[in-house]
C-alpha cells in the first residue's frame, strides 16, 4: 500500500513538470514574478551561505593542519585538501542541503499557504495555470543558484587561507601552492552540474509538497519539515549517482 502511495507521488510529481510549461503567464507579469523570486531565493540566501561558508573553510583547513603530525608531509598539503573538500563536496552539496531548509520551507509554506488561503483556488477560477504561475518563477531564478555556489566555494577557500595564516598553521605561500597542486579543471565543471540538478530539486519538491498539501495551518508546517527531508534524501540520493557517472 505504501508502495502504491510513493509511486503515486512520484507520478504526479512528473506530471506537475509537464503542467508548469502548459499555459504560459503573460511575460510582463512573470517578469515581475522572476525578480521577486530571485530576491527571494537567491539575494536573501547569499548572507548565511556567504557566513558558513567562511567558516567552514577554515575549520577544514584547522582539522587538516592538526592532523598533519608528520614533519615530511609539506605543509601545502592543507591547501590542497581544502581546495578539494570544497569544490567537490562542501560547497555543491553541504550548502544545497542547508539551502534545502532556507529556500525548501520558504517556497513550501508560500505556496501551502496559498493553498489553505484558496488563492490558488482563485487563480484556477480566473483561467491562470497557477503551476505556472507560481513554479516557473522558481525554475528561473534557481538558474542563478551556481552563482551563490560559485561564491560559496571562493569564500570556503579564503577562509582555509585565513585560518590557515593567521592561525599559525602554514606560511601564505605553502596554502596557495597547495591550492595550485594537481588542479583539475574538471572538478569545477562537476561541482557546478550538481549545483544546477541540485537547483531544480530545491525549487520543484518543496514546490510539489506545497501545491499539493491538504489541510490547513498545522499541514503547512507538516508539508515543510517533509519537503526539507524529501529534498535533503534526493540531494544525497542524486550526489552519489552524479559522483560515480561523472568522477569513475
Amino acid at each position: 500500500m505504501m508502495l502504491i502511495r510513493y509511486l503515486s507521488q512520484i507520478g504526479k510529481y512528473f506530471l506537475m513538470w509537464k503542467e508548469i510549461f502548459r499555459k504560459q503567464t503573460k511575460w510582463s507579469v512573470m517578469r515581475g514574478l522572476i525578480f521577486k523570486e530571485i530576491d527571494d531565493l537567491i539575494i536573501d540566501s547569499l548572507g548565511i551561505v556567504a557566513f558558513i561558508s567562511f567558516f567552514v573553510g577554515g575549520v577544514v583547513s584547522i582539522q587538516t593542519a592538526l592532523n598533519l603530525t608528520n614533519p615530511l608531509i609539506p605543509k601545502n598539503l592543507i591547501g590542497f585538501a581544502t581546495r578539494e573538500s570544497v569544490i567537490l563536496e562542501f560547497a555543491p552539496t553541504f550548502i544545497s542541503v542547508i539551502m534545502a531548509g532556507k529556500m525548501g520551507s520558504f517556497i513550501t509554506s508560500s505556496i501551502g499557504s496559498m493553498r489553505v488561503t484558496e488563492q490558488i483556488d482563485a487563480l484556477e477560477v480566473m483561467g491562470v495555470n497557477s503551476l505556472n504561475y507560481l513554479v516557473f518563477p522558481k525554475l528561473i531564478a534557481i538558474l542563478l543558484y551556481p552563482f551563490v555556489i560559485g561564491i560559496s566555494m571562493f569564500l570556503g577557500v579564503f577562509g582555509g587561507y585565513i585560518a590557515t595564516v593567521y592561525g599559525g598553521f602554514g606560511t601564505s605561500t605553502d596554502f596557495i601552492e597547495g591550492i595550485q597542486i594537481n588542479f583539475i579543471p574538471f572538478h569545477v565543471t562537476y561541482a557546478f552540474i550538481k549545483t544546477f540538478i541540485f537547483g531544480l530539486l530545491l525549487a520543484s519538491i518543496p514546490s510539489f509538497h506545497g501545491y499539493y498539501m491538504k489541510g490547513g495551518a498545522l499541514e503547512v508546517g507538516k508539508a515543510s519539515t517533509v519537503a526539507f527531508v524529501w529534498t535533503s534524501v534526493m540531494i544525497i540520493l542524486v550526489n552519489y549517482i552524479l559522483t560515480q557517472l561523472l568522477l569513475t
